[in-house]
């Protein structure tokens, strides 16, 4: 595909589509980023060093760079196709670069452009990860961010001690899920069923396929689940000095540790 044409794609409108297929499964999905940003501000200041941690299409950097016009945000990722549509959307940001690597490396730290970070971010990435590759990971976050940085994790984190009150918002969620769909609402296969239809992105989304496997076979069947508490458990034992919950939802939760 010439560069010619890529130009013309619109990765606004991937970004949009993006958004809304996340919003199918997380309708807090802002709020988070409000909170995850407003604790950057509060520990860090409004012109913070970021890493933007599995960055995706880089929600979390648009979110920051737009709120911080200071900031700066390198974006850290494996996904091929997930990098095309960030790369795309923010040629010509020079507060933005993006980065391919696989946080399983335990050399990754060493493909980023800065030593020392104020700010790592992350959202709905993480528990794709077992648990020792979580808790390395942590280990090796502690060893980039700055004395006083802050990273923020918001993710899936159920607390299995409340069992009824997991299984009635489970209900509740896929009730609503389902509407939606029937409305036309676009999950997560839907959405990659697009995006590899597009000429532009179905070689990323070929390499993609072959490193993840196909979303209809089920992504990441490895990652393991943990609660908030858990998380927190992990930083600390990890080396941050202060580790706990921010936000949180009936399902999921956003916790801070500083270093």
């Amino acid at each position: 595909m010439t560069e010619t044409v890529a130009a013309r794609t619109d990765w606004a409108a991937w970004q949009v589509s993006w958004d809304r297929q996340q919003e199918w499964y997380l309708p807090d999905r802002e709020e988070r980023f409000r909170v995850m940003l407003d604790m950057v501000e509060a520990l860090v200041g409004p012109e913070p060093k970021v890493l933007d941690l599995a960055c995706g299409t880089g929600s979390i950097s648009a979110r920051l760079l737009r709120r911080f016009p200071g900031a700066v945000s390198t974006g850290v990722d494996l996904d091929p196709a997930l990098l095309t549509i960030a790369r795309g959307s923010f040629a010509g940001e020079s507060r933005a670069e993006f980065v391919t690597a696989d946080l399983t490396d335990p050399e990754w730290t060493s493909r980023l452009p800065h030593r020392r970070y104020d700010a790592v971010l992350t959202a709905t990435a993480l528990h794709w990860l077992t648990g020792d590759q979580l808790s390395t990971l942590y280990g090796q976050l502690a060893g980039v961010l700055r004395d006083g940085g802050v990273f923020v994790n918001a993710d899936h984190m159920p607390d299995a001690s409340t069992p009824r009150i997991n299984e009635a918002e489970r209900v509740f969620r896929h009730a609503r899920q389902e509407r939606e769909k029937a409305a036309g609402a676009q999950d997560w296969e839907g959405w990659w069923r697009e995006v590899a239809a597009d000429p532009v992105l179905a070689g990323p989304v070929a390499e993609r396929f072959r490193i993840f496997g196909n979303p209809s076979d089920g992504d990441h069947a490895d990652g393991e689940v943990q609660s908030a508490a858990a998380h927190a458990e992990a930083l600390r034992a990890a080396g941050f000095g202060e580790a706990r919950t921010v936000w949180c939802s009936p399902s999921d939760a956003a916790v801070l540790a500083l270093k």
